[in-house]
């Protein structure tokens, strides 16, 4: 039986997509089961949504009490310019690496599994923070059952392998193999790529609306310990499928991690935007962040406060997306990174 799904609930499922925040998943989650056909044909999807809300729902209300133990949050919040897990196989150094980006708490040991929950840090680079989440290692003899939900929350994500290992390149499709019985696959397009509106597309093609595509980043660790670390990672590069984006890097010596703030950067397309209120000094330090194709003065207005979008009037705009400095446009205005903006409402 057809589900024949409606334009509410079709624009509710296109909210979740676009949705990083878990509280915003939530909400998304709970307009498309009100407003979803209740039918026969709809019945599996409704089961599937219920499922959803009620997991979220638990993980949002933090760690349960009463018990001898509590547990950390199995949801991160995203903040920042924009979230990236961390994850990877056994002892590849995971967690030694998010804490030298992030100055992190994280624990490290060489012995497995050593992370046992979400760990978040920031990393800072020039004046925006991208925010790391160490989560624990991948491997069939642990099972996750709230990774695939954990992950809902990131942008992108960063694929740790100890290159030394002989068995790196079996442990990167093992990794993949996992996420995928999650619904998670990792892939190679970033959004600065011309192919990333493809990948977005054959994505919303495959229909499931639960599926969930992260850019990734291979990132070889423990370079200090090789004679030929960039022999052995392009031999790695090479054979791994898909042939991910790399990085060669040593949390132990700190080789290579000055590269991966400006590489994030580039590759998630991002800009960052200061705003200013009339008659004041712009707030250099305090920047917003937009994604590709959602830099606009309007998109600003949102991120400043859900109101102010609504009620825009204009703004005045500095930089490099405008003629004039201090030029009045509206609020589809395509900013550049580095733009200066004063909403006017």
């Amino acid at each position: 039986m057809p589900a024949n799904l409606s334009p509410e609930y079709k624009a509710a499922a296109d909210a979740l997509r676009k949705a990083r925040d878990p509280q915003e998943r939530l909400d998304c989650l709970r307009q498309m089961l009100s407003v979803i056909p209740k039918h026969k044909g709809t019945d599996h999807l409704q089961a599937d949504l219920k499922h959803r809300i009620k997991e979220l729902d638990e993980e949002l209300e933090g760690p349960k009490r009463g018990g001898a133990r509590s547990s950390p949050a199995l949801v991160v919040r995203p903040e920042g310019a924009a979230q990236i897990a961390l994850v990877g196989p056994p002892n590849s150094g995971k967690s030694l690496l998010h804490a030298r980006l992030t100055g992190s708490s994280a624990k490290s040991g060489p012995y497995p599994h050593t992370t046992q929950y979400p760990e978040p840090g920031m990393l800072k680079w020039e004046d925006v923070h991208f925010q790391l989440v160490d989560l624990p290692a991948i491997s069939s003899a642990h099972p996750l059952p709230w990774l695939g939900s954990s992950l809902q929350s990131a942008d992108a994500c960063l694929l740790v392998v100890d290159l030394g290992d002989p068995d790196c390149l079996e442990q990167v499709a093992a990794v993949q193999q996992d996420l995928k019985q999650r619904k998670v696959s990792l892939v190679t397009s970033w959004p600065c790529d011309a192919a990333a509106g493809a990948d977005a597309a054959d994505a919303a093609d495959e229909g499931d609306l639960f599926a969930l595509r992260l850019p990734t980043l291979l990132v070889a660790n423990k370079a200090d310990l090789l004679a030929h670390a960039d022999t052995d990672l392009a031999a790695l590069a090479e054979l791994e499928e898909p042939h991910f984006p790399t990085l060669l890097v040593s949390a132990e010596t700190g080789q290579g991690l000055g590269d991966l703030g400006p590489w994030l950067w580039q590759a998630l397309g991002l800009v960052r935007i200061y705003t200013k209120a009339p008659g004041k000094p712009a707030l250099h330090d305090r920047p917003f962040t937009l994604r590709r194709g959602e830099q606009t003065v309007g998109g600003v207005a949102r991120l400043v406060h859900r109101e102010m979008a609504k009620t825009l009037k204009y703004a005045r705009v500095w930089g490099r997306s405008v003629v004039a400095e201090g030029q009045h446009v509206g609020r589809e205005h395509m900013l550049a990174d580095r733009d200066v903006v004063e909403l006017h409402t």
